[in-house]
């Protein structure tokens, strides 16, 4: 008779989780280089827009940190005065972002989810074309992913860890009051603290805790918002900026609900914007709608009160600024790991006892993840390089200005970002009309340049329609 083989013996079986963690990081590392790298190239009007913002924090004027995002812009700041005015030196700070940020939600997945649910669902999430665009981009939409995470994660230490209790106190309130310069910030925390008052679970959990540690926590939340409080004090509009209450209140909802069912569901059409639409593809709605059922089958437990908290929250902010659409990543990730969770509940209780069957299940539901990351990855690759609607609104004018460039002249919309880049190459001179015998030209300024200059250069770009970006002149001698 022949000896029944354990699967459990199997190599692959008790080394899956290690693989696929590992497969998890190979593929962010890999698709995070290639993103920053490659694709799309360039750099968007909000990435310009974001170095203007970091180049003029001074130390000497504390008004200048009174601007949403800043711990991104010091950051920022830092990564220039460092590395100096570069494409990558732009990007790094979102990058290591958003490295951290999926590293805690591979974490926070593991934490709510069962170790197969957290690799295949940080498989999906890492690869779609959202969290590679805001990941790669020098603008600070990546703190709507990073902080959420933070919060969850650490707030998930702080109730279940009996090791260093008193550092993930102290964490935690760091991390609430940093989160509260992102707009939007303050809503994951309230949907924290709605669920704190909601579910008796975390009531009491909450309540165990030591109050002297919780007002050393509370200390330290207080001393590193203070300058966020006395900032909305000199600008109250600051304030509402933080709540994402737009500065135009006229808000056509109408057209805003029309225009959230096209960043999510008009599948057939893609967007023509910077930020590729629907945001996920149709099979992971299909998922993030079995997580939804799977949400109310479930909604006794903590994680299905916070969620849907969360989403409360949001809905009435997203109607009001629909372009805000980067803070729905991460509750609609939950979402997606809990129709996975769903869908491999559904094949066990078919199968109770049929080991074979069981494993079986996983092959077509293997197929559909890989299918998930390739066309997301496929999507973001061709979307973003090749779509001409969308490559064009990236700038690729900073690699190709010439390192040798001493006088550049540049027009009245583009002087602000070249000023900026001034201030890390001291070699460098923004001007509205050429003082010197040789200048370089950007194209929207060619018309400051008078008949006395002659055209001895121009720099092209890839691009099929106005690819000349900048023209060299050198002045007449006779």
């Amino acid at each position: 008779m022949a000896r029944r083989q354990d699967i459990t013996n199997f190599f692959f079986y008790r080394w899956r989780y290690i693989l696929g963690y590992g497969l998890v990081g190979l593929i962010l590392a890999g698709v995070l280089a290639f993103a920053g790298a490659f694709v799309p190239g360039g750099l968007t009007q909000d990435e310009q827009q974001s170095v203007v913002r970091s180049e003029s924090l001074t130390v000497s004027d504390i008004s200048t940190f009174a601007i949403p995002h800043v711990p991104y812009h010091i950051l920022q700041a830092g990564s220039l005065e460092l590395f100096g005015a570069t494409e990558f030196s732009i990007k790094l700070p979102s990058l290591v972002l958003g490295l951290l940020a999926a590293v805690g939600l591979v974490l926070l997945l593991r934490r709510w989810f069962k170790p197969n649910i957290a690799v295949l669902a940080s498989l999906i999430a890492v690869t779609t074309g959202q969290f590679l665009f805001i990941a790669q981009s020098g603008a600070p939409s990546i703190m709507y992913i990073f902080w959420p995470v933070a919060l969850l994660l650490i707030g998930t230490q702080v109730t279940r860890s009996k090791r260093f209790r008193l550092l993930w106190k102290l964490l935690f309130a760091a991390t609430v009051a940093g989160s509260l310069y992102t707009p939007l910030g303050i809503y994951p925390l309230l949907a924290i603290l709605l669920t704190i008052v909601l579910h008796p679970h975390l009531r009491n959990a909450v309540r165990r805790l030591s109050k002297a540690k919780v007002v050393a926590a509370g200390a330290v939340a207080t001393l590193i918002v203070v300058p966020l409080i006395m900032a909305i004090w000199s600008q109250p509009a600051l304030g509402l900026t933080l709540l994402g209450i737009p500065s135009a209140w006229q808000p056509d909802i109408l057209a805003n609900l029309v225009k959230q069912f096209e960043q999510y569901f008009l599948f057939w059409a893609p967007s023509a914007t910077a930020l590729l639409t629907p945001v996920f593809g149709l099979g992971s709605m299909l998922l993030i709608f079995i997580g939804i059922r799977e949400l109310i089958k479930t909604r006794a437990t903590t994680h299905s009160y916070l969620i849907m908290c969360w989403a409360l929250i949001l809905l009435p902010v997203l109607l009001i600024n629909p372009a805000l659409t980067s803070v729905v990543f991460v509750p609609a990730v939950l979402l997606l790991a809990a129709g996975l969770t769903s869908l491999i509940r559904y094949w066990y209780r078919l199968f109770p006892l049929n080991p074979y069957a069981r494993v079986a299940g996983l092959v077509p539901l293997i197929v559909l993840v890989a299918v998930l990351i390739g066309s997301g990855l496929d999507r973001y690759g061709y979307g973003y390089y090749y779509s001409p609607t969308i490559a064009s609104n990236f700038s690729q004018d900073l690699d190709l200005l010439p390192k040798d460039a001493r006088q550049v002249v540049v027009s009245g919309g583009e002087r602000a970002f070249y000023t900026s880049l001034s201030a890390y190459r001291t070699n460098l001179e923004i001007v509205g009309a050429p003082t010197s015998q040789t200048v370089l030209v950007t194209r929207a300024a060619r018309e400051a340049i008078g008949d006395e200059y002659t055209i001895v250069n121009i720099i092209t770009n890839t691009y099929k329609n106005e690819a000349d970006r900048f023209y060299q002149y050198q002045k007449s001698t006779d």
